[in-house]
């Protein structure tokens, strides 16, 4: 997996205070997308050892609420293994530090993704520039939707926060 950028002390990017992965690699391509230097999946850099031990140290900082994944799309298919692994380690290893996840994918279309389980919040559905909202939270088009993962899976159905 590549990745661009690891970002610290994020207040945008979930609830509290987070640190975020940026990935490559988005094959969704939205018109008006914040970040389209994301998009190349062979972009940024190798997300190796190091990256790895950056964000666990960040983790570590007791002030830090939890762990955004975005990019790109973490799920993008050349990412989700690795982020299912990573997913997985860090719920084992931070059991109380939230984690979330922005994906242009529909939540019907990734809800049986291997890194969901680990998941407590998912926002999903493309970015629609004519439905661009900068008063909703945690989204940019009202489009999207801020799932609440855990009460999702258990209830069989899709359960929204706000």
């Amino acid at each position: 997996m590549q990745y661009h950028n690891i970002t610290k002390d994020d207040m945008l990017n979930g609830e509290g205070l987070r640190v975020v992965l940026w990935v490559a690699g988005c094959s969704h391509a939205c018109p008006g997308c914040h970040n389209p230097v994301t998009w190349d999946a062979k972009g940024g850099l190798e997300f190796d050892e190091a990256a790895r031990q950056e964000l666990f140290a960040q983790l570590d900082h007791s002030y830090i609420n939890g762990i955004t994944y975005s990019g790109g799309d973490p799920l993008y298919a050349g990412n989700r293994e690795a982020i299912a692994g990573l997913a997985r380690e860090i719920r084992a290893k931070y059991p109380d530090k939230t984690q979330w996840l922005y994906t242009g994918y529909q939540w019907e279309e990734i809800k049986g993704e291997r890194a969901v389980p680990f998941l407590d919040v998912v926002v999903d559905g493309r970015y629609i520039e004519a439905q661009k909202d900068s008063l909703l939270p945690w989204r940019g088009s009202r489009n999207q939707k801020v799932i609440d993962v855990q009460k999702s899976l258990k209830a069989g159905e899709t359960i929204c926060r706000e």
